[in-house]
């Protein structure tokens, strides 16, 4: 339950807009521009504090971005790492998933390659209370709706 302080202190909201948007790559331009300038907000500086915080990601790597904006044209955002299906396409080497999931095996994983994206996916917000073993559980159910069998070792 919220205190009438924090109540009285809260800003109005504007909006909440969900992005995803390459790794170092916000530039004002679309989809972050058009997005971002309807609320009237800074464009630069979510551009900057964006690539700052991303910068440790390789170039390209879809980021998902939730951008809370406030009616006083201020904001803030939380960035979380890429999806799950993202990473499962890149430790499988291909480009999208199978066309028929449990008919036809795309390409094969192994318990390592999991256990690497669980690590992963633990320091995203929704995710740093769940154990490793219920994310990797989550993680193998992805890659078995993709199409991605998952072994034990690679033979």
């Amino acid at each position: 339950m919220s205190t009438l302080k924090e109540i009285l202190t809260r800003r109005p909201l504007a909006a909440t807009i969900r992005l995803t948007v390459p790794a170092g790559g916000a530039r004002p331009a679309p989809p972050v521009g058009p997005a971002l300038g309807q609320y009237r907000l800074n464009l630069m500086a979510f551009c900057k504090d964006f690539n700052a915080r991303t910068q440790k990601y390789k170039p390209d790597t879809p980021m998902a971005v939730t951008i809370t904006a406030y009616k006083d044209n201020t904001f803030e955002f939380i960035v979380k790492s890429p999806s799950v299906t993202w990473y499962l396409k890149k430790a499988a080497g291909i480009e999208s998933g199978s066309s028929r999931p449990s008919h036809v095996i795309a390409s094969s994983i192994t318990l390592k390659h999991v256990y690497e994206i669980a690590k992963i996916k633990q320091s995203d917000p929704y995710c740093q209370y769940m154990s490793l073993e219920s994310i990797s559980k989550s993680i193998i159910g992805t890659a078995n709706s993709m199409g991605i069998k998952v072994v034990k070792d690679l033979d």
